[in-house]
C-alpha cells in the first residue's frame, strides 16, 4: 500500500492507495509547533482507524509548501512507519515540464495537481486549486506548465472581512439562495460566493482569449466545489486531484528506478 500526503499551509491531507484504489482518507490542520511523535500518533490513529497494519504501507510520498511542519512529519514518518519519505521537489521526475521565469518558485502542490490532471483528464487544461491561495495553472497539450495566476483564497477572503471589520461577524461560507440580501450576514455571503464565482468566470475566459485556446478546465480544493456548482465554466471538480497527482509521480518514480537499477 502506499501513503500520500499533502502538506498545504491550512490543511494537512492523508490518502492510502492499494492498487491504484484509494481506500481512504485523513484531514488535518496544520500547525507549526507539533512534534514527530505527535505527527506519528496521528498517522497511527488513522491507520488504525481504517483497519490497516503499518506494516502494509510500502512506501510514503510528500508533497509540502510548509518547509517548518515537513520536518517534524518527515521524522514523524521515519519513526512510526519506519519508510523514508519521497518528498516531490527537484530531482524527482514529475511526467510536467515547467517554464515558468522561476522553475523552483513554483510550489510543489501545483505541480503534483498538474501532474495529476494532465495524467487523467490530458491537456490542454487549467488547474483550478481554491486552497488557502486560490491558484490557475495551465499546461498545454504536451504537458508544458507555462502560466500561472495566483490570487486570495475564498476562506482567506473571508477571513480578512470579518477580521478588519469591527461590526462584521464571522460566518459560514455558503451561497445564498439569490444576490440580492437584506441581512448583514446573507450579504456577506452573496459578496463572497458570488464574487468568487465572478473572478473564476472572468480569468477562465481572459486565459482563453489570450492563449488563443480552449481547454478543460479541472477544480480542486475544499471550497472549489462551491464554485463549480455555481458556474458552467468549470468542467470537472476532483476533490482528490492532489492524491491522484501524488500517485502519478509516485508511479513514474519506481518505473524509472527500477529500470535504472537494471
Amino acid at each position: 500500500m502506499l501513503m500520500v500526503m499533502d502538506i498545504g499551509n491550512t490543511n494537512i491531507t492523508i490518502g492510502i492507495y492499494d492498487e491504484d484504489q484509494l481506500l481512504a482518507s485523513y484531514r488535518l490542520t496544520t500547525k507549526m509547533k507539533r512534534t514527530s511523535d505527535e505527527y506519528g500518533f496521528m498517522i497511527m490513529s488513522f491507520l488504525n482507524a481504517t483497519n490497516i497494519d503499518a506494516t502494509q504501507i510500502q512506501d510514503v510520498i510528500v508533497c509540502s509548501v510548509v518547509p517548518k511542519v515537513q520536518h517534524s512529519f518527515n521524522n514523524g514518518i521515519r519513526k512510526y512507519l519506519n519508510k523514508e519519505p519521497i518528498i516531490v521537489g527537484p530531482g524527482i521526475r514529475t511526467g510536467i515540464s515547467v517554464r515558468a521565469e522561476n522553475p523552483k518558485a513554483v510550489g510543489a502542490d501545483r505541480i503534483v495537481d498538474a501532474a495529476g490532471a494532465y495524467h487523467v483528464y490530458g491537456g490542454p487544461i487549467m488547474v483550478i486549486d481554491f486552497g488557502t491561495a486560490t491558484t490557475y495553472d495551465f499546461i498545454d497539450k504536451d504537458g508544458i506548465f507555462e502560466y500561472g495566476l495566483i490570487t486570495l483564497g475564498i476562506e482567506a477572503g473571508a477571513q480578512a472581512l470579518w477580521s478588519q471589520t469591527a461590526k462584521l461577524p464571522e460566518i459560514e461560507i455558503k451561497k445564498p439562495k439569490t444576490i440580492l440580501n437584506k441581512s448583514t450576514i446573507t450579504s456577506m455571503q452573496a459578496g463572497l460566493v458570488y464574487g468568487y464565482i465572478g473572478q473564476s468566470e472572468y480569468i477562465i475566459a481572459k486565459m482563453k482569449e489570450e492563449l488563443h485556446t480552449d481547454m478543460k478546465v479541472v477544480a480542486t480544493g475544499g471550497l472549489g466545489k462551491i464554485i463549480y456548482q455555481n458556474t458552467k465554466m468549470i468542467d470537472i471538480y476532483d476533490p482528490d486531484l492532489t492524491f491522484k497527482g501524488l500517485k502519478y509521480i509516485y508511479d513514474k518514480h519506481i518505473s524509472e528506478k527500477n529500470t535504472h537499477n537494471k
